[in-house]
């Protein structure tokens, strides 16, 4: 069943495309990607459908458009981040910034979904990418090895991790997912054992199937720790 979401007073206020892009967030918040469509973001400005098309081409320019209103809540946070000078001590910036990055995506729990499809990275992007490569920089690292530990990091850069895969029954109910563990276990003792002790159970941390908090920092740290390894030895 697809998830309703009760539009916001109407707003008599001129359309702009930052009022568009702002709402569409907005309403991505409240009901996920799902009910991200031009009806219901019209519906969400008080407008017709018709007069989006003024400001934003189609729904790919939507979802360009409020990944760039994230990436500019990001690039805010990080430029607080009270973390030490770039420099010897990057490992600590570095984890401050991607920590401080990640708590702005928990704000936005669909954003990973849209930034795993985008085919073009933006200016707001790219200026976070290369705050990113500054920071290795200045921690000593050639232009080389910064290029591997970009591809290392990959995804955990802007905050979350990029899931392999995530099982049809993650979100079902207990026995349902007992039932299907033990269809499994037959087939695949490894895998289903690991799952059976391994829980992750504080969902306000997550952003992914795998992805809450005490995971994400555990990776984070060891491709941190790996990185720094080379840095020394390069």
């Amino acid at each position: 069943m697809a998830t309703q979401v009760e539009p916001r007073p109407r707003d008599r206020n001129p359309l702009t495309k930052e009022r568009v892009l702002q709402a569409a967030v907005e309403l991505a918040d409240r009901g996920g990607l799902e009910v991200l469509t031009m009806r219901n973001l019209a519906r969400e400005l008080g407008a017709e459908a018709m007069s989006l098309y003024y400001h934003v081409a189609n729904k790919e320019a939507v979802l360009d458009g409020v990944l760039d209103v994230v990436m500019g809540e990001i690039n805010e946070a990080v430029s607080k981040v009270d973390g030490p000078a770039a420099g010897e001590d990057w490992k600590t910036l570095m984890r401050a910034r991607i920590l401080a990055a990640r708590e702005v995506l928990l704000g936005h729990r669909w954003a990973p979904r849209v930034i795993e499809t985008r085919t073009s990275i933006s200016p707001a992007t790219m200026r976070y990418f290369d705050e990113v490569l500054g920071v290795l920089r200045s921690g000593g690292f050639s232009y080389d090895l910064a290029h591997h530990a970009m591809h290392a990091l990959g995804s955990r850069a802007l905050g979350f991790t990029q899931e392999l895969f995530e099982p049809e029954n993650s979100h079902e109910g207990d026995e349902d997912i007992a039932g299907a563990m033990a269809e499994m276990a037959d087939h695949f003792p490894h895998l289903t054992g690991m799952m059976i002790e391994v829980a992750h159970d504080d969902p306000d941390s997550t952003l992914g199937w795998c992805d809450d908090q005490f995971e994400f920092e555990f990776g984070l740290d060891l491709i941190l720790a790996g990185l720094d390894g080379l840095r020394k030895t390069g």
